[in-house]
């Protein structure tokens, strides 16, 4: 719009001159005609039919307040509620006194008394009105999304810094909503259905700010904030605008998520307010029970928590404060179990803070990124450990390292993979790979097709957390796997649940479908034990055999496996 109004600046602008007396009209166009090219309509309802033909490139309207059929008045409201035609300045033509104050109230540019003035003084308040409609446009376009009609964020945080200044004593909420998952919409759905729902919920929540006051922005791709004067029932009124959104949305698959920072006097800016409702908004992403949450102290020092392992990380992995733990798996198949593999398990001892859970870190890593650096030097550690297994041994014991979804988006896995074990001279099915079901239920060409290429190369594959997902039989059937892990979950209760029994025992025979081996996980017990071994699984990990272990102890039960083997053997 900018640049259209830059070009047409050396060009005969359009105007419009509504009046049901025809000699007013016609000397009008004539004072006007030699400047501007100049359309004619008798009356309100003929001269909106030409508004919107000519809504583009109209620049103004000269409108009488009294004819038939569609008075000034009435046309005057309709331009102004429409917000395509609202953009084009009009001036009324009036000889009475009170209506020129009615005329502006309802969005008039300015007015022309009759008897008209000397053509110079009319031609001089027709420029004006026009150049002023021009700027603010050039103003508002430049201060405003073009999509939603909510401010730029730049100039929202500016808006609400003037706002704070001039209205000290008044308390002011930030909220912060985000549509999640909304990178689907575009894949599934494409651009233009996207920005038809970032328009609709621009446009709700533009309605909100001019009801109740305050500022509003879109300040990313898919993200909204807003600033509203304080209100102690927010929270009730928070779970109707969500319901709103979701219902313009139309998708049961993608919902709003919205975090809050109530202002409770505390004295914090503007952006130190939206900085909390966003870190709020942010910790739901992921979850599918709850929609919104309000920011909390607790939360805070979660995420200073977060920040300091996320800034402390590089040098953990330089100090080697990450420790790689092995748990043991053993198959049940035979009379005895034997120990056949181990899992490598991260653990963090940070000289501060202590042993960090791994519930703290890792899926904190997976979200920025930072996971990437810590599986490849687990894959290190633990290819290296398989090594010296091996030396110290001769007994190979296959460890199983996780692969997560940012990993297999990384072009070069599979040369990074090849490396370690070439460095290491291990048989390629010595390391093997775990991903999780989830992965695959994301049904990416990209992702298939590096799980493939990896197998091919030799790579053994493990779904892990089998059942957790949503993988179809259809598409386990056609996916590269060597084996399936069971969810956690199921173990746990299947001794006191006859359905989660009865799932683990349908799981199992998927796998025998696919003719890939059990593993089972987070087996404790030995009641556990028997119905696994029962039902055909395959393979037991858990603390009823051991729980992770360090490498050196880990070597206890290489040496007790090889003096059974021994006794066996004689």
């Amino acid at each position: 719009m900018q640049e259209l109004l830059k070009r047409n600046k050396g060009l005969r602008r359009k105007i419009l001159i509504v009046d049901d007396e025809f000699i007013e009209r016609e000397i009008l166009g004539y004072m006007l005609s030699d400047q501007y090219e100049v359309f004619y309509a008798d009356n309100g309802k003929a001269a909106l039919e030409i508004i919107k033909k000519e809504k583009l490139t109209l620049s103004l309207v000269i409108l009488d307040l009294h004819m038939p059929e569609l008075d000034g008045y009435s046309l005057l409201k309709i331009l102004r509620a429409d917000s395509e035609l609202r953009r084009i300045p009009a001036i009324v033509l009036t000889s009475e006194k009170g209506a020129e104050v009615k005329s502006l109230r309802l969005g008039a540019a300015d007015f022309i008394t009759k008897p008209y003035d000397i053509p110079e003084v009319i031609q001089a308040r027709v420029q004006r009105s026009i150049e002023l409609a021009e700027d603010s446009i050039i103003i508002h376009e430049t201060e405003r999304d073009e999509l939603t009609g909510l401010f730029h964020k730049e100039f929202f945080f500016e808006y609400g810094k003037r706002l704070d200044i001039q209205n000290q004593n008044m308390p002011m909420d930030a909220i912060v909503a985000d549509i999640n998952r909304f990178h689907l919409v575009n894949e599934l759905y494409g651009r233009n259905y996207g920005d038809e729902m970032l328009k609709k919920i621009g446009r709700e929540i533009h309605q909100l700010v001019d009801k109740i006051g305050g500022l509003a922005c879109r300040s990313d791709s898919n993200c909204f904030c807003v600033y509203l004067p304080h209100s102690d029932d927010l929270k009730e009124k928070l779970a109707a605008y969500i319901e709103k959104f979701d219902e313009l949305i139309g998708d049961k698959k993608i919902s709003v998520r919205v975090g809050v920072y109530l202002d409770d006097g505390n004295d914090l800016n503007m952006e130190q307010r939206f900085d909390r409702a966003r870190l709020t908004c942010r910790k739901l992403r992921n979850s599918y029970s709850n929609c919104y949450d309000f920011y909390s102290d607790e939360l805070h020092e979660k995420e200073l928590h977060s920040e300091r392992l996320i800034n402390d990380m590089d040098t953990a992995l330089a100090e080697k404060q990450f420790q790689v733990f092995y748990q043991p798996k053993y198959n049940i198949t035979g009379d005895r179990p034997v120990l056949v593999s181990a899992e490598a398990l991260i653990r963090w001892f940070h000289p501060e803070l202590g042993r960090v859970n791994p519930g703290e870190f890792i899926s904190l890593f997976e979200d920025n990124g930072l996971i990437q650096k810590l599986d490849t030097y687990v894959w290190n550690e633990a290819a290296a450990q398989v090594r010296k297994w091996k030396d110290k041994f001769d007994m190979y014991v296959p460890v199983s390292v996780n692969v997560s979804r940012v990993d297999i988006f990384d072009p070069k896995l599979p040369e990074i993979l090849q490396d370690i074990i070439a460095k290491n001279e291990l048989p390629i099915e010595k390391l093997l790979l775990e991903i999780t079901e989830s992965a695959y239920s994301d049904n990416s060409k990209q992702l298939i097709d590096t799980v493939q290429g990896l197998h091919e190369n030799g790579f053994r594959i493990e779904m892990d957390d089998f059942g957790s997902g949503y993988s179809s039989l259809n598409m386990l059937t056609s996916l590269p796997i060597d084996a399936l892990k069971l969810d956690m979950k199921f173990i746990r209760n299947m001794c006191a649940n006859h359905k989660d029994c009865r799932l683990v025992g349908i799981m199992i025979d998927i796998a025998r479908l696919l003719e890939v081996p059990v593993i089972a996980e987070g087996v404790e017990t030995k009641e556990q034990l028997d119905i696994l071994k029962k039902l055909g699984c395959d393979i037991i990990q858990g603390y009823y055999f051991s729980k992770p272990l360090p490498a050196d102890e880990f070597e206890e039960l290489i040496i007790k496996e090889k003096e059974v083997n021994k006794h066996a053997d004689n």
